[in-house]
């Protein structure tokens, strides 16, 4: 598809103030909704196909996410870009002041491979509810779901939103358009040529990153649930989640105890072998699995490791890294869990801290000082206590990183912010003209009522009786 061409039906839709008013927008979400519902089994074949994902898994933490994030934005839209009253000081009084949410105008959203129905949609659901068009850059990883969304979504969004398909010079293409907000999930290098291109139209942009997520485990914590926990964060999806525990920080004595629980997890879930399982998913193409292959094998593998390049299977993995190891310092993205040893909280943290900001650090812990030292002393885009990857299916929870995990945030009301403007509204009366105490020429009598009227600056609105008296006192004397 033509990019240029895709873009100027978007600008040439929004322009046409179609996608303003609420209706339309409640009416794209539904057609959302009813497009996941009705061409479901499509997607879920797709799925499938790149990702070796269970039906279960797919409509779980793709298509069922996506409908409830839709619905969750319908059910609130209107409350939520309701104009919101301002006080304003006594300076300005008489007047009423108001901010509402406004489109930005066209947006593109680049999607990702991992769950590409989810972080291709759900970002598309928020700028639909906010009012905008929509330019929608599937992962080419994924060509499966790629394909399946250039079918189905402009059937059902007519208009609403464009799909252009293709690889990198379709995506080059695309960022040299002029957009009105860009949201990316991908990678830190991706992101870097996503803010070079944004900066020549001085686009703003949302990042949806990812970084290595910890988990913490002290003598508090229930080991076989959380390791069941632990394991099913870590390998759904065959590990390919942004959120996903990528290591596990714990005393020796506690790792050496919960490693044999993770892999009853590991056995419960998936079998004794999970290249046999339904529920196991695959590794996206080639070159992630000889990325994961070589970070495996650089290290100390303690449980799993078994491999098939030609089905891009990958067990589920326990090591039990040396320092300096490569799996330490990258993102894995995929089956490969490390068991890290420290000392206690305070070694974990620094370790935490050592690192660029992750997406989301999890605890588990019953002490409630352990729990307030990973809240005081780290940064991440979520914390969460007891279960990994759950505080993305709260919707009235913001979903983002923070330095190099990521830029910006959405999910609900969050996502409705995210693609709108709040503008600034101020309504004054001509009469009374209480403007002309800022006109020149200045005088004593003039500077005095300033004053007086600024030190009120930031009280609740309406003039004081005696500044009312003063200020009919002074228009008597300047008429």
């Amino acid at each position: 598809m033509h990019t240029a061409a895709a873009v100027a039906r978007s600008r040439e839709l929004f322009d046409s103030g179609v996608t303003r008013p609420l209706a339309w927008r409640l009416e794209q979400l539904g057609n959302l909704r009813r497009m996941l519902t009705e061409r479901r089994e499509d997607f879920i074949a797709a799925l499938s196909s790149d990702l070796g994902k269970h039906r279960t898994e797919s409509v779980m933490t793709e298509i069922a996410f996506v409908t409830a994030e839709a619905a969750h934005l319908e059910r609130h839209l209107a409350a939520w870009i309701r104009p919101r009253p301002v006080a304003v000081p006594v300076v300005l009084q008489p007047a009423r002041a108001w901010t509402e949410l406004t489109p930005l105008g066209v947006v593109l959203v680049i999607g990702t491979w991992n769950y590409p129905v989810q972080l291709t949609l759900a970002p598309l659901a928020g700028a639909l509810a906010a009012g905008n068009t929509v330019v929608v850059k599937p992962s080419e990883h994924a060509p499966a779901t790629s394909a399946a969304l250039a079918r189905w979504v402009p059937e059902y969004l007519d208009g609403a939103a464009e799909v252009v398909t293709g690889g990198i010079p379709e995506t080059t293409a695309l960022l040299a358009e002029r957009f009105d907000h860009i949201f990316f999930t991908g990678g830190q290098a991706a992101a870097r040529v996503v803010m070079r291109a944004a900066a020549e139209h001085l686009t703003p942009v949302t990042l949806e990153l990812g970084g290595r997520c910890p988990a913490f485990v002290d003598e508090t914590a229930d080991l076989a649930t959380t390791a069941r926990r632990i394991a099913w964060g870590r390998f759904v999806n065959a590990g390919q989640t942004c959120v996903a525990p990528d290591y596990v920080l714990a005393a020796p004595e506690i790792l050496d105890a919960l490693q044999p629980l993770i892999v009853d997890a590991i056995t419960s879930m998936f079998g004794e072998d999970p290249a046999g399982s339904a529920s196991y998913g695959r590794i996206v193409d080639d070159r992630h699995f000889e990325r994961l292959a070589e970070l495996a094998d650089s290290s100390t593998v303690v449980h799993g490791g078994q491999r098939d390049p030609g089905s891009r299977y990958f067990a589920p993995t326990l090591l039990r890294p040396a320092p300096g190891d490569a799996i330490l310092g990258e993102e894995i993205f995929g089956p490969l869990l490390p068991l890290v040893a420290v000392s206690g909280q305070d070694e974990a943290i620094r370790m935490i801290n050592a690192d660029p900001k992750p997406l989301a650090v999890y605890v588990f812990s019953a002490d409630d000082r352990v729990r307030s030292s990973f809240a005081a002393e780290t940064s991440s885009g979520a914390l969460a206590y007891g279960a990994p990857a759950a505080h993305v299916s709260v919707p009235g929870l913001p979903f983002g990183g923070v330095g190099g995990s990521g830029m910006g945030a959405y999910h609900g009301e969050h996502s409705v912010r995210t693609f709108s403007h709040e503008r600034a509204s101020l309504d004054k009366p001509l009469w009374p003209d209480t403007f002309g105490l800022a006109y020149p020429p200045y005088g004593k009598a003039k500077d005095k009522l300033v004053t007086t009227l600024m030190s009120f600056a930031g009280r609740a609105p309406g003039l004081p009786k005696i500044l009312r008296s003063k200020a009919r006192r002074f228009r008597a004397r300047e008429s």
